[in-house]
C-alpha cells in the first residue's frame, strides 16, 4: 500500500488506476482504525478495483477545540490495518493541504433539513464541517462508490442528500454496524472510556433494543418509549442527550402511521459521547430488526 499526503500524488495515483480501467472505491476516516473501518475497506475491495481510504481529522467538524486535540492519531498501526485488508493507496493530508487558504476562508456546503436535529441539533456546524470536507475529498479522489458506517445515520443521510442534491456521479454505500460482543457499537471514541465505563456502556444498545421490541409488539406511544430509554441510561450512569424515534427514509419524527423507523440514541459516559441506532419495520410486512455485525475488535 502507498501513502500519499498532496493532491497530486493523490491524483497520479488515481488516474493511472482509472487508466487500467479499475473501478474506484473511496473509503474516508478520521483514522484510530477498528474492525468496523475494516469492515468498509472490506466491502469496497469487494466491489473496486482500486481502494482509496483517507484519513483527515477534519477540524471544521469539531465544535470543542479540546476534543479535537484529543481525538486519537495512531498512522502506524492505521497503515497497518489498511495494509491487512489490502487497501490500495491511503490519502494522508495535513490540514494545510485541505485548507491552503485557512479554515476562516474555506468555501462551505450546507444540507438542510436532513442536518437538524439529533447530532445537527446538539452539535452546531457540525454536519456543514461533514459536508463540506467529504465534498473536498470526493473531488479529490473522485471515486465511482464511497462507503460508509451505518453507525452514524444521519452522517449517511447527509451524504446521501449532498449527493443526490449536487449531482455527483458517486454511488453511495452504507455498511451495517459492527459490534462488539456485548453489542456496543465499535467507535474510536470508545477509547475514552475507562474500564468500567466499557462495562456500563453495553447498556446503550440494550436500551435501543428494548426500544425496537416494543415497536415490533406494536407500542405506538413513541415518547414514551423514548423517555423509558432516556430513564434507563440515566439509572445506568449516562448523561443522554438524545433518545428519538424517526422515519428511517424521511428522517423526521416518525408517525404512528410509519411502518419504516429507526431508533437513536447518543448519551455521554465519562469523556465519550456515544452513539448508536437500530432499524425497524413494522405493520403488515414486519421485519426483524435491521443486522448487525458483530466483530471482534482487531
Amino acid at each position: 500500500m502507498n501513502t500519499v499526503r498532496t493532491l497530486v500524488e493523490l491524483r497520479d495515483a488515481v488516474r493511472h488506476a482509472r487508466r487500467q480501467g479499475k473501478r474506484i472505491g473511496f473509503v474516508p476516516t478520521m483514522g484510530n482504525l477498528h474492525a468496523g473501518h475494516m469492515s468498509l475497506v472490506d466491502k469496497a475491495m469487494r466491489q473496486c478495483e482500486f481502494v482509496v481510504a483517507s484519513i483527515f481529522v477534519n477540524p471544521l467538524q469539531f465544535n470543542d477545540k479540546d476534543d479535537l486535540a484529543r481525538y486519537p492519531r495512531t498512522l502506524a498501526a492505521d497503515q497497518i490495518h489498511l495494509e491487512d485488508h489490502g487497501c490500495d493507496l491511503l490519502f494522508f493530508p495535513s490540514v494545510d493541504e485541505m485548507y491552503p487558504n485557512g479554515q476562516d476562508a474555506q468555501s462551505r456546503v450546507s444540507v438542510p433539513d436532513v442536518s437538524e436535529g439529533l447530532c445537527g441539533g446538539a452539535r452546531p456546524g457540525h454536519f456543514d464541517g461533514v459536508a463540506t470536507v467529504v465534498t473536498k475529498l470526493f473531488n479529490m479522489v473522485q471515486p465511482d462508490m464511497a462507503f460508509f458506517g451505518e453507525k452514524d445515520f444521519q452522517q449517511l443521510a447527509v451524504i446521501r442528500k449532498m449527493v443526490a442534491d449536487l449531482c455527483m456521479p458517486i454511488e453511495i454505500v452504507g455498511v451495517e454496524t459492527c459490534r462488539e460482543d456485548d453489542g456496543l457499537a465499535m467507535s474510536s471514541r470508545n477509547g475514552y472510556l475507562t474500564p468500567d465505563e466499557r462495562q456500563q456502556a453495553a447498556h446503550m444498545p440494550k436500551a435501543l433494543l428494548t426500544m425496537v421490541d416494543a415497536l415490533k409488539a406494536g407500542q405506538k406511544n413513541f415518547d414514551k418509549l423514548c423517555q423509558d430509554a432516556r430513564d434507563y441510561l440515566l439509572a445506568q450512569g449516562f448523561s443522554p442527550d438524545y433518545v428519538e424515534i424517526y422515519n428511517s427514509n424521511t428522517l423526521k419524527p416518525a408517525q404512528a402511521e410509519d411502518t419504516e423507523l429507526t431508533v437513536l440514541g447518543a448519551a455521554f459516559l465519562g469523556k465519550a459521547r456515544l452513539i448508536d441506532n437500530m432499524s425497524v419495520q413494522v405493520g403488515a410486512n414486519q421485519a426483524d430488526t435491521q443486522p448487525t455485525k458483530t466483530v471482534e475488535t482487531a
